[in-house]
């Protein structure tokens, strides 16, 4: 069961963006790190192309280590560690330690 998932919110604790908040968009487990909404925005200059008929600089959303971001629990809003609670049905679920809430939807 990971730690954060695509879809969680997320809080930087460390880095240059430090304090920000956002969304997971995509998780690149291979090298560890992880792309969040609005959050290490990079400019890219594209060529003009079929799909992009301007061109010019794009604004997107750059990779962080996954080691620099905690989960925000919903229910609390507070920064939090995860544990893992089984049902009856064998089901693995994450919860939040401080408020024992489910944090999985």
């Amino acid at each position: 069961m990971e730690r954060i998932k695509k879809g969680d919110v997320v809080k930087v604790i460390s880095g240059n963006h430090k304090g920000q908040k956002g969304k997971v968009l995509k998780l690149l487990k291979e090298k560890n790190r992880i792309i969040v909404e609005k959050v290490n925005l990079i400019k890219k200059h594209s060529r003009p192309s079929m799909k992009n008929q301007a061109g010019g600089i794009v604004e997107k959303e750059g990779s962080i280590p996954i080691s620099n971001v905690m989960l925000v629990c919903p229910k609390c809003d507070n920064v939090t560690r995860k544990a893992i609670q089984i049902l009856e049905n064998g089901k693995k679920i994450r919860i939040c330690k401080k408020c024992k809430e489910n944090i999985d939807k």
